[in-house]
């Protein structure tokens, strides 16, 4: 698949599954790479059958976990599939496994399988490869409960932890692996060599969640004053016809939002700093409560214009259905829409990236199971031996 990204000439052979290598795949892909995605030929990625799919195998997820990328239906316990895998491997600049610890090197296709000089190798795993965790199969939700997103999610009067809504595990360490593969290939470059990078989705997301969220470990010797994440006691807005959201950090913000909406106090002294109002909290609530019983009056539109004319950051909450309708979206060209052979109408968003001289972008539809096994295999000087090893149960494909 030809590309004009950044990354346009180097090659990545994806043998992961789910969410997290497969997604930093498809990221890179976006940005030019030529990605190669090895799967079973019985099923293939388990993605794509989770959630809305097609009969083809399709699913929302596995378009924006794959897309931009060629597949192979290769069986890895065959040692004619191995030796696919090796040749494969030899024409890649990086290789992407997401299996427990130990298994890549059981299968013959782990790091000091298919190590050379110049190769980048990537191994994620739910919680690495050492300490009395390491054997656990992980998925987004077991990683959740363990970082601590379950615990800063819940419901403190319920005493109740709470899971995302999303897989915010593994999107988070997809795209830190993702940066971390480009630091690898840029060292590279630089005359570094190729490298064995490993990430745990734990350790990724437990790195994520700090940065913000546990500022009372942080300054262990601090006044312990943070609640559970920076947006935490902040309720969402809401208006005569939806709802929406109100930020106000600063000073002026919190003065801002007061004018806004008619509400006096916020000039008493115990409120007009940010220092004031964090040791005086209760105050603070009692005149954000008389904006948000104002707020309460108003349509959306009136509640935010009158934000925006105080300088107040301010948003509307919509949801995905509703997101193609915003104009801000529509201006940008956010959303994209295309059309899937197999799967009918996609809408999807353009990469967040904009590189002014190699732009990136989506790439192709993601593919059937095996749809690209043949010529894969011409590549690789196995042309001739498709009907051969497809007989044996080496390879599969297209379905």
């Amino acid at each position: 698949m030809s590309q004009s990204g950044p990354l346009a000439g180097i090659r990545i052979l994806d043998l992961s599954i789910a969410g997290t290598g497969p997604y930093a795949a498809a990221l890179l892909a976006d940005q030019g790479a030529d990605v190669i995605k090895v799967e079973r030929p019985d099923g293939g990625d388990l993605v794509r059958w989770v959630g809305t799919h097609t009969d083809a195998g399709i699913s929302a997820m596995f378009q924006m976990f794959n897309r931009g990328k060629r597949s192979i239906a290769l069986d890895l316990t065959r040692a004619q599939g191995r030796e696919i895998v090796h040749r494969l491997a030899a024409r890649s600049d990086v290789v992407i496994q997401n299996w427990r610890p130990g298994v890549a090197g059981k299968l013959g296709v782990g790091y000091e399988d298919l190590r050379r000089d110049d190769l980048v190798y990537v191994s994620i795993s739910g919680f690495g490869d050492e300490g009395p965790y390491a054997h656990k199969t992980a998925y987004d939700t077991v990683i959740q409960a363990y970082a601590g997103v379950a615990a800063i999610e819940g419901d403190p009067k319920q005493q109740m932890p709470r899971f995302s809504n999303h897989a915010v595990a593994d999107k988070v360490t997809s795209i830190t692996a993702a940066q971390a593969i480009t630091a690898a290939l840029f060292a590279r470059e630089r005359g570094q060599g190729g490298q064995h990078i490993r990430l745990s989705m734990l350790e990724t997301m437990v790195a994520f969640l700090w940065a913000d969220a546990a500022g009372n470990e942080v300054l262990r010797d601090g006044d312990q004053s943070q609640p559970r994440g920076t947006a935490d006691g902040t309720p969402p807005m809401r208006f005569l016809d939806g709802w929406g959201v109100a930020c106000p950090v600063s000073d002026a913000n919190f003065a801002g939002m007061c004018r806004a909406f008619g509400v006096e106090g916020y000039d008493d002294p115990r409120v007009a700093s940010q220092s004031q109002r964090h040791r005086h909290m209760e105050l603070v609530w009692q005149i954000a409560g008389r904006c948000w019983d104002v707020a309460r009056t108003l349509t959306t539109a009136e509640a935010i214009a009158r934000l925006e004319a105080n300088g107040v950051p301010c948003g509307v909450v919509l949801s995905s259905s509703k997101l193609a309708d915003d104009p801000h979206v529509q201006a940008v060209g956010l959303l994209e829409d295309s059309v899937h052979p197999s799967a009918g109408r996609i809408r999807q968003p353009r990469h967040p990236v904009r590189f002014e001289r190699t732009p990136a972008r989506p790439g192709a539809p993601a593919p059937l199971l095996g749809e690209h096994t043949e010529a894969i295999l011409a590549e690789i000087g196995l042309g001739g031996s498709f009907g051969e090893l497809k007989d044996a149960g080496v390879v599969a494909g297209p379905y």
